[in-house]
Order: C-alpha cells, then structure tokens, then sequence
C-alpha cells in the first residue's frame, strides 16, 4: 500500500477528524442541525451528518451548480476522480466556465460534508447518492438510466454473451468480464463513433429521443429492423416486458460525455429594467412609508372600540376582512397584509374574553407616541423578520382548510430568508435601478433549486416522500427531471410525450413569496418606484450589497484542491427566526434616521370650506386629528384629507363634552380661513337641541319641560317600537334600555343626552377598548438556529475531547474480548478502584466510562488526583477540567497505551 492510500481517509469519521477547527467550524454553522445536540465525537458526528433528514435538508442549502456537480458523483463510480467529474460537467469540449467553477462548487460540497476523499477519490456520501441516484423506480435529475452493469444484473449469461458478439466484440468466459467489456465499448468515443456509423436509419433518431431522459422506453413485440439492432447490440436494454431503458454509457456518449443537458456555472443576472433619480426614489418611498402608518392608525381605530370577532378555529372570517378591505379602500389582499403587519408588530390581539375579539394592545397607545419614523421602523422590522405570510390567505391547507388572516397556518419558516435575500439583490443593484421581476425569481432558483419546490406526487429528490417543513410542502426536487411514463417504441421509432426538466410549472414556495415581498415592500415604503430606497438600504444592514452574492465564474480558483472562495461558499442558513438583534437594532434606528427628514411635517391647521366641509393639506397633529375625527367624518383621503361636518358629528362632539363655544373657539384657531355662517349655524343648531331631551333609567325615561314635544314623540309612528306611556306631563317611560332610547330617538330626530340618577348630563367619551398585555406572534424557525462563536468553541472543543477518549488506545485487558466503536468498558468495582489508586499515585491516565444522574453514557479519559469516600477526584482531559465522579456510576476503567 503506497504512503498516500495510507494517509487518504478511509470513512467520513477519519476525513472531518483530519479538518482543524476552523474548517469544523464552517461545516457546524452551515448545517446547524448536526450540533442539536452536540456529538459525543467525531464518529457520531459523521454518523448524523449521513443521517437522510441531515443529508436532505443540506441538498436544499445548495445553489444549483453544487447540485448538479452532486448529481454528476451520484452518477459517476464511487469512488470518482476529479477527472471523471471534470468530464461529466464540462463534456468532451471542457466548458470553460464550468471547468472555472467546477473547483468552488466541489469546495462547497466538501465543507458541508457531503463529499470526502482527496482528489483521485471523490465519494458522495452515500445516502445523498441514494437520493441522487438513478433507478428503476425513480430516474436521476441527470435524466440519466442505470450503467450497463446494474442493467443486466440478474440477466442470463447467454444474453450477455449475444450482445458482446453482436456488438463485434470477443467471448468471455464470465457474464462479469463480458460486462466490462461492453462497458468499455461504449465509454470508448472512437470505437463507439464507428459502430453507431454501422446503424441503420433511424436508430440514431431512437437513442436522440431517449439521451435526455426519461431514459425508458416502450418497444413491441415484434420490434422494426433498426430497433432490434440497438437491442441486439445493448444499446437499449430490457428492464420488464415490453419496457427497455438506455444504458447510461450510452447516453454519455450521445451528449458528448456532459450528465447535464445545461450546466449552470454562474448565477443569473439581475439587470436594471429601468433607473430612477435616487432623490425621486426616496420621496416616493417616504410617501408611501407615511400612507403606511395612516393606514394601520385607521384600521386600528376602525377597531377601537373592539374589532370583529374571533372565529372558533381562529382568525378572521371572510366577510369581516371584505368589511375591513372597504373601510380602508383596498383590496382584500392589502386589507389581509395590513392586519397581518399590525399583528406581528404587536399592535394588535385578541382580547381572550368568552366572546373573544380582536382590539388593539396597550403596546399600540405607546406606538402612537412615538416620532412618524421610528413608527414605521417597528412595523419594516416586524415585516423583515416576520415569518407570517399574509400571501396565503384566502388558499387551502394540507387538510384542505381555508387559511383565514389573523389564523393559524400561515407561517412560512423560509419567508424571512427569502425577503432579506429579495432586498439584499436589490441592494445590489446601483441606486435608483429596478430590477426584473423575473430576473430575480430565476437568480432565487439558481441559489435554492429544491428549497420550498413542490415535488410532483409528494416525492423527495430520490422520488420517495421527504421531510416537510412548517408550511407542509416537501423540500425537494426542484431540478429533478419530470417523471412520466415510459415512451411507447413502435415499428416507426419512439412516440409520447416527455417530461420537462427544471422547474415545474406550477410557482414554488419561494417565488412566490419574492413577488409578494416586491409587493409589500412597496406597500410599505421600503421601495419606491420598484427600487430600493436609501432607508430601504440601511434596514438590511452594513454589507448587505455583498451578503450571498457569488461572484463572476473567474474569481473561482481554476484547480483542483484549491480552498473554496469565501464568496462561493453555501450561504448559512437562516436559523430560527427569533427577536431582532443588536445588530438589526441598530439597522432599524439608521433606517429611522434615514427616513425622518423626509417625511411630512405634521400640520397644525385646516381650511374649512363653505360646503361644510374642512380640508387638510397634510398630516395633522396628533390633538387636532383627535379632535377634528370626532366632529367630522372623513370624506376623502389622498394627498389631502377632506373631512365632512354633518349634524351628527357635531352631536358626537358634543356628546364627548364639547360645548358650542368650545366648537368655535377649536375651528377659529386651527382654521387659516374665516369659519364659515353655514358652520357656525349648524354648531348652533345642534347645540340648541342638543339636551333639551334626558333619558335616564326607569327601564328608561324621557324628561322635557316642553310638553308639546313629548306630545310629538307619543304621536310619531316610530315610537311605536319604544313603547313609551307618559308618567308626567313632563315625563314619559320606555321598556327599552336607555342605550336603545337614545338610538332611537335620534335616529326620529331629535337630539336627546343621557343624564345620570343625580339628573346630571352624562358626558360620552369615545371608549378605547384594548387587550390585555400582549407580545408580539414568535416567528416559526426555520430548523435550530445557527450557532454563534461562543457556542461553536465550546462544541468543537467537546467533540475533539470526546474523540480522544473514544480513540485513545488502551492496553488489551487480560481474558477481555476487545470493545467495540462506543461500547464502555466493564469492570467490577473492586478492580476500578484498585485501578483508581494505583493511577492517583503513577499519575497516569485512565479511559473511564461514565453513566451520569439522567442515564446518559460517555466516554471520558481522566487522570485521577485523589479517591476517598466513593469519589474519585481527578483531571478529566475531555472537558480540561478538575472533576468528582461518583465511583458507583463508572461502569469500568481501562489503562491507556501511551501518554
């Protein structure tokens, strides 16, 4: 055996023992799974980064040209050499971009310990070739079928032999020799050029409908003259009666060595469609950042005095959103990504009373105070890092359920990833450009090719039902060739129809949430005119413009073995979607910066106009539009605010304890017009009346010292309902509550206030009605989070302890079998603690087994300090630090071989 078999790694365990720390590092916070929790060594380590749940979720994290550079080892001998994979991605021609980028993507699947092996020896990690693998059952995304020698397995030795002296070749004296012969033929380009020179016409037009795949095929029972030539000679190959497949020798040769029809080396790009000045850009996100908060501020006062109610399996019912999309003018679509926001921003909840509603929190009353751009800050980073996606809305669970806003099953762990990712290509762009929808959606496929793709029929990448995520659809398959049936082979060639490779037609999880989150980022004012705004920018972050963005094909290292770029390495995944940090804190305060000289000033003035009606050429301050909302009803919203007086406002005014002077005092100084008479006598009018009617609780009453006036009442055919019946001249009693009374006797006309048993005016304020303290929905994660530094020490240092202990060697015991990977070793009491003493005063090492108070076993070497009173004292090398065991829980102790 020649010194570099010697050195080479013989099983994944030995290939991450041989990384350092830094390299372990990238693999655990590139697949965070593998560290929940941590390994007890490096061999449990390799052992769940081959589990299938591990190796699928890694295959979703790879961008399409590391998934097809895996697709091609799935398809090439194992182990592969750089070569063979050379050869299966850039062809016989050498693409040159993929002969550029072929070494960064293979860097890419080594890191996250998806392929080991030096150069000469590339193996796929065996249950990824599982996945990736063409079979019977389910054909590769290469589109290729299986070699020649898994074809004929299990077929006759004879038939073996037919197709060795058909295709011109020697007799074997084995069905295994005869095999590799044929496989050399069609691997060999020369000898395979000239014997398909010898076909008939059309058998090369057979093999062109199969070379890309499906490679199975359908044939008759009495096959035309020039397929029975391909079949004779092993060009196609049965497989069950009346279906054949094309071997995947074969097809290599046909497409000229490449597994893959169209090698993707380099990322789409994402042009500019159209450049704004970033000036106009700003403003027309700062416009639409401020529309922003008046549109949450008026839902949630839409809801003030309790919103509507809670469905029993949670959310918002159909009609109630249609009402909300009205009263705010917009479609239900806008009205559901309104709630939605102001829900995961915290500002609104169900109040959980029997007759449960939704209202605002008091967190809401906070938000209020606080300056227009740190309100808007909140509500874009709650969106940023929501994973809620109000996009669903109005579709269909798993259980065919509708999806209701406000309810249950409307979280996407993968949103908050795909939006950063959105903004962040955007960000990329130069200032002012908007990019091509389309664009982007494609530069998203390329990163995450199976991420959120929906497999056809349920199906993983190897076609088997894979692992679902939050959202319930399967993480798989997005370039897998489409499965269809075998192609029919008649006398006149191949017929039907073949299954597309890529993406299906049906949108992915993903795109579709880039285009709501254009969408939406517009809606809230994170763009304008389709790009990103300066504030849009900052609320990413510093770097954001380079963050995931690989770079051109020529800054990949050109060689084998050369170290993966930084710029090329698999993007970290998202991690659970928790609490902003630090760092977004401090984003989110530079947005706030960004966008507050560009908001309107609020304004302390109206103009009121002699069509009753006032007009707010901006923003009002907070008190005016309290006070104006309540003596006037908004007629029109837009760059200006027309507000309409009407006899009911001004009562509303005054039923909230305003009296007429006070109505022409508040007018006459916010106004920069003169109050006009048609105002003014409506003040008056209603004020005159109002009051001159009391109702008070009997049930109720109504008292006026105009007995004429009761008379009118009595003799009103819409009292009728009331049931009224007079008391007093002065004094008439109801069988309805006074509430009721109220209504209607204003709804008949007439002005009438509530007064209290002391005979005093009841003033009616507006009732805020709000939920008990609430916080804001937890975003669902996305898997376990990604570990931070700290973390990542500690384990690195617990796993390589772990593995010291696990392969330290010991000294053979007398008369003991030898343990085997994991096993503890076993020895009685009175031999570990005679072997304890003796080690405290050699001070030599001891490999121990260990069972802790919850039942967990490991293995720990130690060098024993002192033992007395059932414990043993000692220095554990494993956790570098000093320990007390319990004697009674060490299960055995063996001597180390060396130091």
């Amino acid at each position: 055996m020649s010194t570099a078999d010697q050195q080479a790694p013989r099983s994944l365990a030995e290939a991450l023992r041989a990384r350092d720390d830094a390299s372990l590092a990238a693999l655990l916070r590139a697949r965070p799974d593998l560290i929940t929790p941590v390994p007890t060594d490096l061999t449990q380590l390799a052992t769940r980064a081959g589990t299938r749940a591990s190796v699928v979720r890694a295959l979703e994290r790879l961008d399409a040209f590391a998934l097809q550079t895996a697709e091609a080892l799935a398809v090439a001998g194992d182990p592969a050499t750089w070569d063979e994979l050379l050869g299966l991605m850039a062809g016989d021609a050498r693409d040159p971009a993929v002969v550029t980028a072929l070494p960064g993507a293979l860097a890419a699947l080594r890191e996250q310990a998806l392929v080991w092996g030096a150069d000469d020896r590339l193996r796929l990690v065996r249950t990824a070739r599982e996945l990736l693998a063409p079979s019977a059952q389910h054909p590769s995304p290469t589109g290729l079928g299986p070699s020649v020698r898994e074809a004929t397995a299990g077929m006759s030795p004879g038939r073996i032999q037919e197709f060795v002296a058909n295709a011109g070749l020697p007799s074997t004296h084995d069905p295994v020799s005869a095999v590799s012969a044929l496989t050399s033929l069609f691997s060999r380009r020369r000898k395979m050029a000239a014997l398909l020179a010898k076909a008939p016409a059309g058998s090369l037009d057979v093999l062109e409908r199969l070379v890309w795949g499906p490679p199975y095929g359908q044939v008759t029972a009495e096959p035309a003259a020039h397929l029975r030539w391909l079949l004779d000679r092993g060009m196609l190959l049965p497989t069950a009666p009346g279906t054949v497949v094309l071997p995947r020798e074969v097809a290599l040769h046909l497409r000229a060595g490449r597994a893959h029809r169209s090698p993707l080396p380099t990322p789409p790009a994402v042009p500019p469609l159209v450049t704004h000045r970033p000036e106009v850009v700003d403003a027309t996100a700062a416009g639409q950042a401020y529309t922003a908060l008046t549109t949450v501020e008026e839902l949630l006062k839409e809801w003030d005095e309790g919103g509507p109610a809670v469905l029993r399996a949670g959310g918002l019912s159909v009609r109630d959103l249609k009402r909300t999309a009205v009263a705010l003018d917009v479609s239900e679509p806008v009205a559901a990504f309104w709630v939605e926001l102001a829900y995961a921003a915290g500002l609104l909840a169900s109040d959980g009373e029997a007759d449960e509603r939704y209202a605002a929190t008091p967190e809401y009353d906070d938000w209020l105070e606080r300056p227009p751009a740190e309100r808007w800050a909140r509500l874009a980073q709650a969106w940023l890092t929501a994973t809620r996606t109000s996009g669903v809305v109005g579709g269909r669970d798993l259980k065919e359920r509708a999806l209701a806003a406000l309810g249950p099953g409307l979280d996407r762990s993968a949103a908050p990833e795909v939006r950063r990712r959105v903004l962040t290509l955007l960000a990329g762009l130069p200032e002012g450009a908007v990019p091509d929808a389309e664009a982007v959606l494609a530069r998203l496929r390329w990163e995450r090719p199976l991420r959120g793709a929906r497999p056809q029929g349920g199906a993983g990448p190897h076609g088997q039902q894979g692992p679902q995520n939050q959202q319930g659809a399967a993480a798989s398959q997005g370039s897998q060739a489409a499965q269809s049936a075998p192609s029919a082979i008649g006398s006149h060639g191949v017929h039907g129809s073949y299954g597309s490779h890529g993406f299906q037609e049906d949108e992915d999880l993903r795109s579709r949430i880039a285009r709501w989150t254009l969408t939406e980022a517009e809606l809230l004012g994170v763009t304008g005119r389709g790009a990103l705004s300066a504030h849009g920018r900052a609320l990413l972050g510093a770097g954001a413009a380079t963050v995931a963005r690989p770079a051109a094909a020529g800054a990949v290292p050109a060689g084998p073995g050369d170290k993966l770029p930084a710029h090329h390495r698999a993007a970290a995944p998202s991690g659970a979607a928790s609490a902003p940090g630090p760092e977004q804190a401090v984003a989110t305060a530079a947005a706030a910066r960004l966008l507050a000289p560009l908001l309107p000033e609020p304004l302390d003035h109206v103009l009121l106009q002699a069509d009753l009606t006032a007009v707010a050429p901006g923003p009002l301050r907070r008190p005016l539009a309290d006070v104006l909302s309540v003596l006037a009803d908004v007629e029109s919203k837009g760059g200006a605010t027309v507000y309409r007086f009407t006899p009911g406002s001004v009562r509303r005014a005054l039923d909230a304890g305003r009296s007429a002077s006070d109505l022409h005092a508040f007018l006459a100084e916010h106004s920069r017009t003169p109050v006009p008479q048609p105002l003014a006598y409506l003040i008056d009018d209603v004020a005159r009346r109002h009051g001159h009617l009391r109702v008070g609780a009997a049930s109720a009453y109504v008292r006026c010292d105009d007995e004429s006036m009761l008379n009118e009442i009595l003799a009103d055919k819409r009292a009728v309902a009331l049931r009224l019946r007079r008391l007093a001249p002065t004094v008439l009693a109801a069988q309805v509550d006074p509430a009721a009374l109220l209504d209607g006797l204003r709804a008949m006309g007439f002005a009438p206030a509530a007064e209290s048993a002391e005979g005093d005016v009841l003033i009616s304020r507006a009732h805020s009605r709000r939920t008990p303290p609430r916080t804001a929905p937890e975003p669902v994660p996305d898997g376990p989070p990604v570990p931070d530094g700290t973390l990542l020490t500690a384990a690195i240092r617990a796993i390589r302890a772990g593995d010291l202990a696990a392969t330290a060697p010991r000294k053979p015991a007398e008369d003991a079998a030898p343990l085997g990977p994991g096993q503890l070793p076993r020895t009685s009491s009175a031999e570990t603690l005679a072997t304890m003493q003796a080690a405290v005063l050699t001070g030599e090492a001891l490999w121990i087994g260990y069972v802790n108070a919850e039942g967990a076993a490991s293995q720990r070497v130690i060098a024993p300090v002192r033992v007395e009173g059932g414990f043993v004292t000692a220095y554990d090398h494993t956790a570098d630090e000093v320990r007390t065991y319990p004697l009674h829980r060490i299960t055995g102790v063996a001597e180390l071989a060396g130091d």
